[in-house]
């Protein structure tokens, strides 16, 4: 009797743990304005140390959260007014197995410390226009180079 106990626990703390992880996605997607966004948090591997996940912007923000944690915070945030894009690059050797074919890796600035951040090719569109985005007779230097090779 005590194994079919523990399997039943170890079943129902299985499942709490998944509904969690629904509920979580749930209260973040309710409001829309997410993207697929995987940040490299680690850089001792060449093309390793990627970690997929979801961002959400909120005003001057991008809020990254991982996608596999149970946390309600962000795991990490970067300011508009302090975000510069430096270049951006096709994934290579091993970028192009653990991400999809159709992504696009930018290299940005933070508070003059680098993030590798990669995405979608149609979400860069989206994510330069809210990083250039400027109140009205602002110039908004946030590109560090417009000349960029076609990616």
């Amino acid at each position: 009797m005590e194994i079919v106990e523990g399997i039943g626990i170890g079943v129902a703390v299985v499942l709490a743990a998944l509904l969690i992880l629904f509920i979580r996605r749930a209260l973040f997607t309710r409001n829309g304005g997410i993207i697929r966004l995987s940040v490299r948090v680690s850089t001792i591997l060449d093309g390793r140390g990627w970690s997929p996940g979801f961002a959400r912007f909120v005003g001057d923000e991008l809020r990254w959260y991982r996608m596999f944690s149970f946390a309600l915070r962000p795991k990490r945030v970067l300011s508009r007014k302090v975000l510069a894009v430096e270049r951006r690059r096709l994934p290579e050797g091993q970028e192009q197995l653990s991400m999809p074919t159709d992504w696009v890796i930018l290299r940005c600035t933070s508070n003059h410390a680098p993030v590798e951040i990669a995405m979608a090719r149609s979400t860069v569109t989206g994510f330069l226009s809210w990083l250039e985005a400027a109140p009205p007779g602002a110039v908004s230097p946030r590109l560090a180079s417009q000349d960029w090779p076609a990616a």
